[in-house]
């Protein structure tokens, strides 16, 4: 009876054995097959991305993210379905595939690089800065991001001149509506939209012109102490300019000369340098 027992045991220890093999085997099979299926699915979004097809793309890459969520490539896929999107310009549907990127991966290396995207995703919305602040502020905040938390990234040099163009385009907004309010001869308001441009744009191109014009009206409107201080403001540091030609004029009407002004160079990063990272 005993050696009964002991033959009826050691057959249960096998059979146990021989499942716990078997489901390690079936688990390897199907995670093999899963890894496969997600390789597959990236190849198939990078394919359709070259073809032009990006909204095929995008769901590839997307398919491959569910497919192996625990996988390395699976942040990366979530990146290339928002460039996806990004690159025929469905800028909605990349925006949103970034900011769930930026949710479910907090800490992944290419967060940078994730909010440079989302920026230039708004930033190449702006068609009219009279209208498209919305854009030019998210653009702006993105963009700033980048240079604060990741100065040395590749795209913080890009990041830095795109806020310089949007820092001129939201000057140039100002010098819209101060041109409005002189139109109407509203010359108070007018003021203080070039006061706006001194105070927060120093760094465009519109700061000369901003000065002379507060030369001007002040100069207009009997305030002259307060249109020689502009003056000698725009004189001491923008001399060789031609609005401080036309200051000098409102004082001395006699005056005239030419002067030639030199253009400043930017430098900017290239999409493919970007698409190139993400591979």
């Amino acid at each position: 009876m005993k050696n009964y027992l002991k033959y009826i045991l050691i057959i249960f220890i096998l059979f146990l054995t021989s499942c716990k093999n078997e489901k390690k085997e079936v688990s390897v099979i199907e995670e093999t097959s899963i890894d496969l299926q997600m390789i597959q699915a990236y190849n198939a979004g990078l394919k359709n991305l070259e073809l032009g097809d990006a909204l095929v793309a995008a769901k590839k890459f997307n398919e491959a993210e569910i497919l192996f969520p625990q996988s390395k490539w699976a942040p990366r896929a979530s990146l290339m379905s928002a460039y996806s999107y990004y690159s025929q310009e469905y800028f909605s549907n990349a925006i949103g595939e970034l900011e769930r990127f930026l949710e479910t991966y907090p800490s992944h290396e290419r967060v940078g690089y994730a909010y440079y995207l989302l920026g230039i995703c708004y930033y190449d919305q702006i068609v009219d800065e009279k209208r498209d602040l919305k854009v030019i502020e998210d653009a702006k905040k993105n963009f700033e991001i980048v240079i604060k938390d990741y100065p040395k990234s590749d795209f913080a040099i890009d990041s830095e001149y795109k806020l310089e163009l949007i820092e001129e385009i939201l000057a140039s907004k100002e010098m819209y509506l101060a041109r409005y309010y002189i139109e109407r001869e509203k010359w108070i308001p007018a003021i203080n939209r070039y006061k706006k441009v001194l105070e927060n744009y120093e760094r465009t191109i519109f700061i000369e012109e901003a000065l002379h014009r507060l030369v001007e009206l002040h100069y207009k409107i009997g305030m002259i102490d307060e249109s020689k201080k502009y003056a000698s403001l725009l004189g001491y540091n923008y001399q060789s300019s031609k609005w401080y030609q036309e200051s000098y004029k409102i004082f001395n009407k006699n005056y005239n000369k030419k002067i030639k002004v030199k253009k400043r160079k930017k430098k900017f990063i290239t999409l493919e340098k970007i698409k190139s990272l993400l591979k």
